[in-house]
């Protein structure tokens, strides 16, 4: 979040680090966060804006706190993570009975009770023959994963050229420097080249900004999208290609979801020419759509999945790669093995807390209230396309980007400074003012993005939609 330059933030807290220090100086001078403009926490003299730190200190449910006390609804699950809600105690407790049992072991020729119990319920709720589980820590480390297999298979098999992989125009696949490569966003990549090679991008599913003849018919743009990446693999060889990486709702760019038709093309392709489907399901597995995996919702069936994040609701780190049964068929035999791995992979207390997590799922039935109230949450952010900056509202499940324009009969987006000025100047901060945590995001054209937990219904919804409203209608007068 990058706050309002011209709105000095003075934190009223006093709470202290054991070294005596504020909260918010010690993170301004010793915590590198994330994804993070640090300038607008230095002090003026230093040419800094002053602001300080934001610091969330609670939650409980779908509400965070800070510091100082104020409430925030949190309509981003975290960083689309927690998904059965802030304070569950259960979870805690899963973790500390684990850690107190065996708080680590790695899975290197040894396993643990709780990663072999995980591993068999996710394979039972993953599609087809999708049954070995290979764990990480994060998404992204599962993606590194899945490449590095899809390479190593196709050695093993008589296939040693196929390694390239196709992936989707700004599509957000994971900071490791092979996930970076298949991530389709030029700005997050251009830092840390050269990059692997070997990765190649076909257009996206955004169907508000498809070309003028496809805008009005989904499934000639399906085929018209997936046909790309068919013509993606015959230019760069069929002999040379190894897997296509594909989110089933792709998140940057602000929630395109598949058009009819499409993934069952794309299954048809990757068939033909003997690659790999893989579903970067980071973020859309675990209820985010509606299944435990979209991939079910869509109905189409890839060889991988990558996922992470709404494994364990956040409460610990895990991710996993979950390949078919086909893949896993030449690590069978001799002395083939994966020369791959992470010390915290499959953590002990990681795959207790997942455990816990999954039961509170089938408890609660959160799959089904999501598919159950997913056309709420549509209907309820649909109203705001009465609004003159918002163009597109678009998505599945619980998982929504809104996109802003500048005039919605020609659908003309922002221009760079206009974005930065919308986006940073005002609306991260207003939006945070207002008491919802979300994301404003210009990776792609400029959206706000909601992927609230999974246990919200209408009431959240529309207290989400009222708050929205009034800080987009401010924003008119700021434009």
């Amino acid at each position: 979040m990058t706050l309002n330059p011209n709105d000095v933030w003075e934190p009223s807290s006093d709470r202290r680090t054991p070294a005596g220090t504020l909260l918010s100086d010690a993170a301004r001078d010793h915590l590198w966060m994330h994804f993070t403009r640090h300038s607008v926490f230095e002090d003026p003299g230093s040419g800094g804006l002053g602001h300080a730190v934001p610091i969330i200190t609670k939650g409980r449910g779908w509400t965070i706190w800070d510091d100082r006390g104020n409430e925030y609804i949190d309509a981003l699950a975290g960083l689309f993570v927690v998904q059965v809600g802030h304070g569950r105690e259960e979870l805690a407790e899963a973790a500390a009975k684990q850690a107190r049992e065996l708080a680590f072991f790695p899975l290197w020729s040894y396993a643990h009770p709780k990663a072999i119990e995980l591993a068999e319920r996710l394979a039972g709720y993953a599609p087809g023959d999708l049954n070995r589980v290979f764990f990480t820590t994060g998404g992204g480390e599962a993606v590194e994963s899945a490449w590095k297999l899809a390479k190593q298979f196709f050695k093993l098999t008589g296939k040693p050229t196929k390694h390239k992989v196709i992936s989707r125009n700004v599509a957000y696949h994971g900071t490791p420097q092979g996930a970076l490569s298949i991530t389709g966003i030029p700005g997050a990549k251009e830092m840390f080249e050269p990059l692997v090679p070997g990765a190649f991008k076909v257009p996206n599913t955004n169907q508000y900004r498809a070309p003028q003849h496809l805008r009005d018919d989904e499934k000639a743009f399906g085929r018209w999208a997936a046909d790309r990446i068919a013509e993606a693999i015959e230019f760069e060889g069929p002999d040379t290609v190894a897997a296509v990486f594909l989110e089933p709702v792709q998140n940057s760019g602000g929630c395109f979801p598949p058009p009819a038709g499409y993934f069952d093309r794309v299954r048809e392709i990757c068939d033909e020419y003997d690659v790999l489907l893989v579903a970067d399901e980071v973020i859309t597995s675990f209820g985010r759509i509606g299944s435990m995996f979209a991939s079910i919702d869509f109905g189409f069936q890839p060889d991988i999945i990558t996922c992470a994040k709404g494994m364990t609701s956040g409460y610990s780190p895990i991710g996993a790669m979950i390949a078919s049964d086909r893949l896993f068929e030449p690590y069978k035999k001799g002395t083939t093995y994966f020369p791959h791995g992470y010390t915290f992979g499959g953590h002990p207390v990681s795959a207790a807390v997942a455990l816990a997590n999954l039961d509170i799922f089938e408890r609660e039935g959160l799959n089904q209230h999501v598919k159950d109230n997913a056309p709420a949450f549509k209907a309820t952010l649909d109203k705001l396309l009465d609004l003159p900056l918002v163009g597109d509202v678009r998505g599945a499940g619980y998982f929504y980007g809104i996109e802003l324009v500048k005039d919605k009969a020609t659908r003309e987006t922002f221009d760079d400074a206009e974005s930065e000025r919308l986006l940073r100047g005002f609306l991260s901060k207003a939006l945070f003012d207002a008491g919802l945590y979300c994301r404003a995001d210009d990776r792609g054209d400029p959206v706000i993005q909601l992927a609230p937990p999974l246990i919200m219904g209408q009431e959240q919804f529309d207290d989400i939609e009222s708050r929205l409203r009034s800080v987009l209608t401010e924003a008119e007068d700021h434009l």
